[in-house]
């Protein structure tokens, strides 16, 4: 029997299945990774907004991370939204208690409709306690600016808010180029402590986008948890979410959510 892989989402749930833990759980069964969840959330949203956003108790997610961790165990982690400093801290913790090394940060802060879905307070933990565990942060422009103080407006104020962040302790800086307007094609910004790559795509203009982050950055959770290195997993984040996103659904009256299944029916055409 081929081995399993699999991986565990931290986050919040989407009723609408465009992000979230929803968005998560898809992406890691396209890509062949048994998916896992704690919810630290509950929210009522869809394509045009969120309408509420309801916390589970820190005791809550505690409990769920602690019963995979005592039994399934996980090759990978993935964090979303976190919403509270106390969540942030337990997570972090349970983190820790578990030894999980392979840990992927998606700093999920402002919906789609602009919405927050991260407090104030949480920020600061966000950077003292997580950050310093992660292997991967994949913050958006606006996230990165949250994150570092800095006015991001130039691809060299992209690489000097990576070094601010992997200067947090994370291993891998991911920052998203979807939020940058100059040009034809969407460029994301890797940097290990040494040296930046850079990964592009064509823009496409859709409002298709709800989820993208959440996405993005549960690809890169998948395929390390099936052994891939940080810079071959986020080259297939990137064609995952590039084929999400021209290949769009057509649905909801907003920001609809990105196509799931792009990806792997264009693999297919391909053999």
């Amino acid at each position: 029997m081929d081995q399993i892989y699999k991986a565990l989402t931290i986050a919040g749930s989407d009723s609408g299945g465009g992000a979230g833990i929803q968005a998560d759980l898809k992406t890691f069964q396209e890509l062949g990774v048994f998916g896992m969840s704690a919810l630290t959330a509950v929210t009522a949203q869809n394509t045009l907004g969120v309408q509420g956003v309801y916390p589970m108790s820190v005791e809550a997610v505690e409990q769920q991370i602690e019963s995979i961790g005592t039994d399934l165990g996980t090759d990978a982690v993935k964090t979303g939204m976190l919403f509270s400093a106390d969540i942030i801290q337990a997570v972090a913790g349970k983190i820790k208690q578990f030894g999980w090394r392979q840990l992927v940060v998606d700093p999920v802060m402002i919906a789609k409709g602009g919405a927050p879905l991260l407090q104030e307070e949480a920020v600061s933990a966000l950077k003292t306690h997580l950050l310093p565990l992660a292997m991967v942060v994949t913050p958006n422009i606006p996230e990165a600016e949250v994150l570092t103080g800095m006015t991001i407006r130039t691809l060299d104020d992209r690489r000097e808010a990576a070094k601010r962040l992997h200067e947090l302790g994370v291993q891998h800086v991911v920052i998203k180029g979807g939020h940058d307007d100059d040009g034809n094609e969407a460029v994301d910004l890797l940097y290990d402590g040494h040296e930046f790559s850079y990964f592009k795509s064509a823009r496409v203009e859709t409002r298709h986008t709800h989820g993208t982050g959440c996405t993005f950055a549960a690809a890169i959770t998948a395929e390390l948890a099936k052994g891939r290195s940080v810079q071959e997993a986020v080259e297939t984040a990137k064609q995952f979410i590039q084929a999400a996103i021209t290949h769009e659904l057509g649905i909801g009256n907003g920001h609809g959510p990105t196509n799931h299944w792009a990806y792997r029916q264009k693999q297919k055409l391909m053999l």
